[in-house]
C-alpha cells in the first residue's frame, strides 16, 4: 500500500510539471511561426516589383513605377506599350510617345515605323541611330558639365521646374537650320517639326524611382510627360522579336516527333547506366589546353570590336576601374557618384568635372576615344593606388 501510494503521488506530481512545460513550449513555438509568418508577409509585400530599367512595373530603384503612377493619378491616360505593334495602335495626333531604352531599338524597320507616326515625341537618352530616325534636327555636342542643372532657358517646362539634378549627361544642339531650344548646358533640347514637339533629353536618370527624389527632377520629369491628354510609355526591355524564355523545350518539339524523342532519352539514360556500370577508379588527369587571360581579354575584345559595342566596352572598364578602386577611397559599394568623384579628384588634384567625365560620362564616339578612356583610367587608378 505504501509503494503503490509512492507511485500514484508522484505521477501526480510529475503530471502537471510536464503538462506546463508543454504549454510553455507550445506557446513559444507558436510565437515563433506567427513572427515567421509575418516576416515572410512583409518581405513579399515590400520586396521590389522586378524589372528592366525605365519599366513602367517595376519599382526598383532603376524602374519607372512612380513616374508612371504619378502621371495616371494627375488624369493622363497611360498606355504601356510592350512593343511597336501596341504604340501604333495607341498613337495619334494628341498623344505624347516616350520612347526609352534605346539600346533596343536597332532595327530600321521600327526606326521608320516610330518616326511616321502622329504626335508629339519626347526621346530619353538616345543611342545615335535613335536620335537620327526620331530626333533628325538635333546632334550631339558633347556631354553637360558636372553640376550643370540650372534651365537656362525658356522652355515652359524647365523654368517651372527649376534646378535639376541630371549628373553628367549628352548635351545636344542644332543640327541645321531648324530653331533648337536648349535647356540645362544641351540635356534638354526641344524643337518643332510639322507642329509636333520633338524633345530630347541626355539623361534618364532624373525619370527613375531612385532619381525622382532629388530636387526638380520629379517636376521636369511630370512636367515633360504629362503635358498630353495619352501617354505612350515605350521602353522596350529586349530587341522586337526576341521571346522573354518562358517556353520549355517541348514546346519546341513538334509533337509528331515527340515519342521519338522519349525513345532517345529512354536509350541515352540506358546508354549512361550500362557506361557507368564499367567506370573505374578515378584518375588525375593533366588539363589538355590551357587559357591564358591575356587570350581571353583579346578574345572579348574582338567581339566588342566587332559589334562595335564601345559603350558596353567603356562600361566594363569603369565598373571594374570602380570595383578596384572604391575600398582604397575608404568608401562602401553604395557610394553615390559626387562622393566618389569628390574622393577621387582630393587624392589626385584633378578637377572634379574632368573625373566625373571618364569615371561616368557618356560612351566614346569611336575607338581612338575608348582607348584614350582606358588609359585616363589606369591613369586615375594608379595616381589612387599611389596616394
Amino acid at each position: 500500500m505504501t509503494a503503490g501510494a509512492d507511485r500514484t503521488e508522484a505521477d501526480t506530481a510529475v503530471t502537471p510539471t510536464v503538462r506546463r512545460r508543454w504549454r510553455s513550449a507550445s506557446w513559444v513555438l507558436l510565437a515563433l511561426i506567427v513572427i515567421v509568418g509575418l516576416a515572410l508577409l512583409t518581405t513579399y509585400l515590400t520586396a521590389p516589383t522586378p524589372g528592366g530599367r525605365m519599366d513602367a512595373t517595376s519599382t526598383s530603384a532603376d524602374g519607372a513605377r512612380a513616374l508612371v503612377t504619378l502621371v495616371r493619378d494627375h488624369g493622363v491616360e497611360v498606355v504601356e506599350a510592350p512593343d511597336i505593334a501596341a504604340v501604333e495602335a495607341a498613337a495619334g495626333p494628341d498623344t505624347l510617345i516616350v520612347v526609352v531604352q534605346t539600346y533596343s531599338l536597332v532595327d530600321k524597320d521600327i526606326l521608320q515605323r516610330l518616326a511616321a507616326l502622329p504626335g508629339d515625341r519626347l526621346v530619353v537618352q538616345p543611342i545615335s541611330r535613335t536620335r537620327e530616325a526620331l530626333a533628325p534636327e538635333v546632334e550631339r555636342s558633347g556631354s553637360t558639365t558636372y553640376g550643370d542643372d540650372t534651365p537656362d532657358c525658356d522652355l515652359r517646362e524647365a523654368v517651372r521646374a527649376g534646378t535639376v539634378q541630371f549628373g553628367i549627361s549628352d548635351a545636344y544642339d542644332a543640327a541645321g537650320d531648324v530653331p533648337v531650344t536648349r535647356c540645362y548646358g544641351g540635356a534638354l533640347v526641344r524643337y518643332t517639326d510639322d507642329g509636333r514637339n520633338i524633345t530630347v533629353v541626355g539623361s534618364a536618370d532624373f525619370m527613375t524611382n531612385g532619381g525622382l527624389l532629388k530636387q526638380g527632377n520629379a517636376a521636369l520629369a511630370m512636367n515633360l510627360v504629362g503635358t498630353n491628354p495619352r501617354m505612350i510609355w515605350y521602353a522596350p526591355q529586349r530587341l522586337e522579336g526576341e521571346t522573354d524564355g518562358a517556353a520549355s523545350i517541348f514546346d519546341l518539339i513538334p509533337d509528331r516527333v515527340g515519342w521519338i524523342v522519349w525513345q532517345l532519352c529512354l536509350v541515352v539514360v540506358l546508354l549512361a547506366f550500362w557506361k557507368g556500370r564499367r567506370l573505374g577508379p578515378l584518375v588525375a588527369e593533366k588539363i589538355p589546353v590551357v587559357v591564358r587571360a591575356s587570350e581571353t581579354v583579346e578574345g572579348l575584345g574582338r567581339l566588342y570590336r566587332s559589334t562595335r559595342s564601345r559603350d558596353r566596352a567603356a562600361e566594363a572598364l569603369r565598373t571594374a576601374t570602380l570595383q578596384r578602386m572604391v575600398p582604397r577611397l575608404g568608401l562602401g559599394q553604395g557610394a553615390d557618384q559626387a562622393a566618389i568623384v569628390q574622393s577621387v579628384a582630393e587624392r589626385c588634384g584633378l578637377p572634379p568635372q574632368a573625373v566625373a567625365h571618364t569615371l561616368f560620362g557618356p560612351p566614346p564616339a569611336d575607338d581612338a576615344h575608348l582607348v584614350n578612356l582606358a588609359r585616363e583610367l589606369d591613369n586615375i587608378e594608379r595616381q589612387v593606388a599611389q596616394s
